[in-house]
């Protein structure tokens, strides 16, 4: 353990924890509106940095970065081609959401069907907060750190151990974070993480070349673009770990799920000051997807070249930062990791609360006459974030165990939570008079369905196309139980905007701008660029 990189991993770290508390040291945090959305007041900065960086956690650079040592860049998909299901959600999603003034996605459901289906899918996604999103992002700061700092070597602690131990101190930190400071400084602390990451953090693919090539990084490059270049390809073929044809089929739809139902994702757009700095920031969001293959795969498919074989893959990514940089720079890059995971953290706490309290904890106080004033509801909100903490910290370590590689493991999990959802929110949009009762039973046939085909049948399909299928067939459905058993009265819009909602007048000049740019950096990871037959 170099003790260079770890002083610089706390210096950097206490230095964001004191800005973001500075900057947020006059906020009201006792109101729902100041814990949850920051007062609506986020400028496009704030909520591009905000959706990018609750997004990216340690998962990903763990997770992507194994895919592409041990397989090659086809797993970039799930970040390249997002920007096509963002621009989506920005034109036609996030507009209806502002104009109604809704605090949580289910709030959109509960109005377009009833308060069963709000209820349903609310205990749906804090399941999937609680089993899958903040174990994960646990995990993999351990898994991180463990590689990065060489912990259970210096110490010469058995993994298992260490696992433990780290896992706890990340959901320890965690949870005190998001309860002191609400959206607002998760927020700050994201836009500082941004401008890290995207000028310093970018050095390092530059770090990685040079070490390849023995001090001159000309020569690394030339020996990742002339040998085994099989794993610069983005064009996945049956048998990748991301086939090239499910970009258009089931990840399309998972990725429209994320960023435009996913209550911890929507949140950071919601606190917006008005709808066109929510666009401006989706946009933001987007181009830094689109320069993060650089952190998420190029190091991967550089390690190839430095690393003959692996016992473990997830430690690929860390293993390579800390071997290949100057301690200073392994410091810095220790504060970005574990600024990535908290804010994903506290981002997955926060909207955890925020669907407890609102979908959940209100009603049921108002029924039975609870207390429910505003401050009351900001004290059971911290409570309840404490006790979804506290649950993932134990679920966290036995991730270890998960078959099929992490990455891919996360995803198949959150297929059970994503697309039925997703469903029933377009059929909900689309049409005026089909039921609840379609709702209900689109979710539970979706759900049903593909727990079958993941834990009990051979389809020999890719997961993502049969969550295409399924979407498909349950869309139908839907509509023939709509044509069945039409709403009496149809469903309309209602008006109750709490921001500005005129749009960005120049957002499809810079939508083309980014499908461009998508489009170019395929065919550069591609076998018309710089994949060749070795």
């Amino acid at each position: 353990m170099d003790r260079l990189a770890l002083l610089t991993f706390i210096v950097i770290t206490v230095a964001v924890a004191f800005f973001s508390w500075f900057m947020t040291r006059k906020e009201k945090l006792n109101t729902l509106s100041g814990f949850f959305f920051a007062n609506r007041k986020l400028g496009f900065v704030s909520v591009g940095c905000g959706l990018l960086f609750a997004n990216i956690n340690t998962a990903s650079f763990i997770g992507e970065n194994e895919l592409s040592f041990t397989n090659n860049m086809s797993v970039m998909a799930w970040g390249v081609s997002s920007v096509v299901a963002m621009l989506l959600v920005s034109e036609y999603i996030i507009p209806v959401y502002l104009k109604t003034g809704i605090a949580t996605t289910p709030d959109f459901l509960e109005a377009r069907y009833d308060k069963s289906v709000k209820t349903v899918v609310s205990l749906m996604f804090l399941l999937n907060y609680i089993i899958s999103l903040l174990p994960s992002v646990l995990y993999g700061s351990a898994i991180a750190f463990d590689g990065l700092f060489g912990i259970s070597e210096h110490f010469k602690a058995d993994s298992w151990i260490t696992l433990w131990v780290l896992v706890w101190i990340m959901g320890g930190l965690g949870a005190l974070y998001a309860l002191l400071g609400g959206l607002k400084a998760i927020t700050v602390s994201e836009t500082l993480l941004g401008f890290a990451m995207f000028t310093g953090g970018l050095l390092l693919p530059y770090f990685a070349l040079k070490y390849l090539g023995s001090g001159d990084w000309h020569q690394g490059l030339q020996t990742v673009l002339t040998t085994k270049t099989e794993h610069l390809n983005s064009i996945g073929g049956a048998k990748d770990s991301i086939p090239f044809s499910t970009i258009f089929t089931g990840m399309l739809l998972v990725n429209l799920y994320y960023w435009g139902t996913e209550q911890y994702i929507v949140q950071q757009a919601l606190g917006s000051k008005d709808l066109a700095s929510s666009q401006k920031g989706i946009a933001l969001a987007a181009f830094g997807k689109l320069l993060l293959p650089l952190l998420l795969n190029v190091p991967g498919v550089i390690a190839v070249h430095i690393y003959t074989s692996m016992e473990n893959p997830a430690m690929v990514f860390s293993k390579l930062t800390g071997d290949v940089s100057p301690p200073v720079y392994s410091g810095y890059w220790g504060a970005l990791l574990f600024g990535a995971a908290l804010t994903t953290f506290n981002a997955g706490l926060n909207s955890s609360s925020t669907l407890f309290v609102f979908n959940i904890y209100k009603p049921l106080a108002i029924k039975n006459n609870w207390q429910n004033t505003e401050a009351a509801c900001v004290r059971v909100a911290k409570r309840f974030e404490v006790l979804v903490c506290l649950l993932a910290m134990f679920i966290a370590p036995f991730i270890m165990f998960a078959r099929g590689g992490f990455y891919t493991y996360l995803q198949k999990i959150g297929g059970f939570f994503s697309v039925p959802v997703f469903t029933i929110l377009l059929i909900g949009m689309v049409t005026k008079r089909v039921p609840p009762l379609a709702a209900k039973f689109g979710l539970a046939f979706f759900i049903v369905c593909y727990g079958v085909t993941q834990l009990f049948f051979e389809t020999g399909l890719h997961f993502l196309h049969i969550l295409a299928i399924l979407f498909l067939i349950t869309c139908s459905l839907m509509l023939l139980i709509g044509r069945w058993k039409p709403m009496a009265v149809p469903y309309q819009l209602k008006l109750n905007n709490h921001v500005n909602i005129d749009p960005w007048k120049n957002r499809k000049i810079y939508a083309a701008l980014l499908l461009l740019i998508t489009i170019l950096i395929y065919l550069v990871f591609s076998p018309w660029g710089l994949v060749r037959k070795n």
